[in-house]
C-alpha cells in the first residue's frame, strides 16, 4: 500500500481502511518487541505549518521487559499541513521510514494518533499498520471525536469512548490520579490487545516508554540540527 497524495485519495483508503477486518493479533507472549514511533517539525513555525517544512521522525523499540532493541532516526519533509482527519499526508510517510529503519522488525507498533475514532473510521495510527503490514495502536492525550465518561482514578482503570453508538477508544489511566491517556485499536488489533500493549509498555512515566523515548529521540535530532544546520 503506498501514501496518498491527495485529500480525495486519502479520505478513499481510510474509508476501505475503515471496512477491512483483517486478521486479529494477540501478543505471541508476555513481553512484545513494541516500537514507539513519533514526528516533529521544525520550531518556529506559527498555525497548520506547511508542506515542506523539515521534519524528523524517530522509533524505538524496547522489549516489555525494558531491553531496548533499537533506535532509528530520519529526517524528511512535511507531506501538507497540519489538519486533525488527515494527519497521513502530513506525518504518514516520515513515520514508515522510522519504523522501517529499526535493525529488527518489532511485533507491534505505537504511535501518537488516532484509530477508528475518525471522521472515515481510519486515523493514521491505523493505516501506518496497514502500510507496514504490522499490528498497531494509537496512544492520544484526547479523543478526536469520540465521548465517554471519566475512566476511575486508579491505575489500570478504563472507561469506553464512543462513537454513534459504538466503542471506538478507550480512556486508561496509566498511573493513579493521573490523567488517562486515549487508547486507540488499530491495524490487526482490538482495544482488548491495545490496552493490554500500552500497560505492559509503562514505566515510571504516564506515556508507554517506547513512544516517550521516541518523542525525546526525535526532539533530540531536531533540537541537534537547528543547534548546528548542515
Amino acid at each position: 500500500m503506498m501514501w496518498p497524495q491527495t485529500h480525495a485519495e486519502l479520505i478513499h483508503v481510510q474509508r476501505e481502511l475503515a471496512s477491512s477486518r483483517p486478521a486479529p493479533w494477540r501478543p505471541a507472549g508476555a513481553r512484545p518487541l513494541v516500537a514507539g514511533c513519533f514526528v516533529c517539525f521544525a520550531r518556529g513555525v506559527h498555525g497548520r505549518g506547511r508542506a515542506g517544512e523539515p521534519g524528523w521522525a524517530a522509533a524505538v523499540a524496547m522489549r516489555a521487559d525494558r531491553h531496548l532493541t533499537g533506535t532509528a532516526i530520519t529526517r524528511g519533509r512535511a507531506g501538507a499541513p497540519y489538519q486533525p482527519g488527515v494527519l497521513a499526508l502530513r506525518e504518514g510517510p516520515l513515520l514508515a521510514a522510522a519504523v522501517g529503519a529499526l535493525p529488527t522488525e518489532p511485533e507491534v507498533i505505537i504511535a501518537n494518533a488516532t484509530g477508528r475514532d475518525h471522521p472515515y473510521g481510519a486515523g493514521l495510527a491505523l493505516h501506518l499498520g496497514a502500510v507496514l503490514d504490522l499490528p498497531s495502536i494509537g496512544v492520544t492525550d484526547r479523543p478526536l471525536l469520540a465521548q465517554g465518561a471519566e475512566a476511575p482514578p486508579e491505575s489500570g482503570a478504563m472507561s469506553p469512548l464512543l462513537l454513534d453508538g459504538s466503542e471506538v477508544a478507550r480512556l486508561l489511566r496509566t498511573r493513579p490520579g493521573v490523567r488517562p491517556l486515549v487508547v486507540h485499536a488499530g491495524w490487526r488489533t482490538d482495544l482488548d490487545a491495545a490496552a493490554h500493549v500500552v500497560l505492559a509498555s509503562i514505566r515510571r512515566a504516564r506515556t508507554p516508554e517506547p513512544l516517550r523515548r521516541a518523542r525525546r529521540e526525535a526532539r533530540r535530532a531536531r533540537a541537534a540540527e537547528e543547534h548546528c544546520p548542515q
